[in-house]
């Protein structure tokens, strides 16, 4: 069986927190199905992911949320998995959080969470990028709400409790999907 007999689709997981992250991924399942290519999205903590499961895919996607200056552990958990593949498909990783809400904070280079991530697991992504998130303390419990107001506090963001800001650029979300289609038609 040739290489691209066996790697046919486009595995699209997530890792959320609040929901953005899958929200994120579903945006980027619709724009693919404009394209004609189908990549329903997966919660990797409702359904984790296997290396069986992503060897076979043409491009394996991750959106992984940051939750207290870390990627959730469903998403470490996806990344080693993907680290133990022999022949792994390209990865196309996508960081969700807060500091990327700073046009410099979206790429791979300039967004620490997605920098400090490609290195702990030693791969180079064949795309990585960071979507800013959803502020929105009103959903948050009390200690989440202080934390994070905190955080916002020592990074110049937003501390009013009754804040509620929607940061993701769609189309940059849109601009990442039609990268990975492009990705997916050259293999």
């Amino acid at each position: 069986m040739s290489k691209t007999s066996r790697r046919q689709s486009i595995s699209l997981y997530y890792a959320t927190h609040d929901g953005q992250s899958r929200r994120i991924a579903e945006h980027i399942s619709r724009r693919l199905a404009e394209s004609g290519i189908i990549a329903p999205p997966q919660d990797v903590a409702a359904t984790p992911a296997t290396p069986a499961d992503m060897a076979t895919a043409s491009v394996v996607v991750l959106v992984a949320a940051v939750r207290y200056g870390r990627h959730l552990p469903e998403a470490d958990r996806f990344l080693a998995a993907y680290r133990s593949l022999s022949s792994p498909p390209p990865l196309a990783f996508a960081s969700v959080n807060l500091t990327a809400r700073k046009p410099a904070k979206t790429t791979a280079t300039g967004n620490a969470y997605v920098r400090k991530t490609l290195a702990r697991y030693r791969f180079t992504s064949a795309l990585a990028v960071a979507f800013a998130g959803r502020l929105d303390y009103r959903r948050y419990g009390w200690l989440d709400r202080q934390i994070i107001r905190f955080i916002m506090l020592l990074t110049r963001g937003p501390t009013d409790p009754d804040t509620c800001i929607e940061y993701t650029s769609w189309p940059a979300v849109d601009e990442f999907a039609a990268r990975v289609a492009d990705l997916h038609r050259s293999r």
